[in-house]
């Protein structure tokens, strides 16, 4: 999330016609097309943040400026040539890295929070024990991951939780 992929279509020579053809998870279709012989371009339902990386008669690449979880979809460029036509898809999923916090119960309990990653985050504690780890699925996809911890020895009062991701691992320690 928030970075700017940039797609890229088939470049060709003599093109007469470009085509993105975007069909998000969320929301309806978009177009985005140039025509050369008019040196014409179109847009129809796209947002803002999809416009060509550059003009589209010199490179027909697509960019997504601060990409979030409603751009995820198929995106599917076709280069139109006197040659033929040259498509190429692309299915865009958005990882979004979890909010790590930990922190201690009432009761001494060691609990670390994954929260509203995407993918579900996986998480592990250093050093042995018993964990319960729950999911929690949000309506946009994301996944928090709460993890409570209790060490095999008693005398035992500093965890470290560590938390594993696509989009990066962390790890954070504690002493309850």
């Amino acid at each position: 999330t928030g970075n700017s992929p940039v797609l890229i279509c088939a470049h060709k020579s003599n093109v007469t016609m470009v085509t993105w053809k975007i069909s998000p998870k969320v929301g309806g279709p978009c177009t985005l097309g140039y025509r050369a012989d008019h040196n014409q371009t179109d847009r129809t339902n796209c947002s803002d943040s999809m416009n060509w990386k550059s003009r589209p008669d010199w490179d027909p690449a697509l960019e997504i400026r601060h990409v979030g979880i409603a751009h995820e979809g198929n995106y599917t460029c076709e280069v139109v040539t006197v040659g033929g036509n040259f498509p190429k898809t692309y299915l865009l999923s958005v990882l979004v890295p979890p909010q790590l916090t930990l922190f201690c119960d009432g009761h001494g309990t060691h609990v670390c929070k994954a929260a509203a990653g995407k993918p579900a985050a996986q998480v592990w504690w250093v050093l042995g024990g018993n964990s319960t780890p729950k999911e929690e699925s949000h309506g946009n996809g994301t996944v928090t991951v709460l993890s409570k911890f209790t060490a095999h020895s008693t005398g035992m009062t500093n965890a470290t939780c560590v938390v594993f991701h696509p989009a990066g691992n962390q790890s954070k320690s504690i002493t309850c």
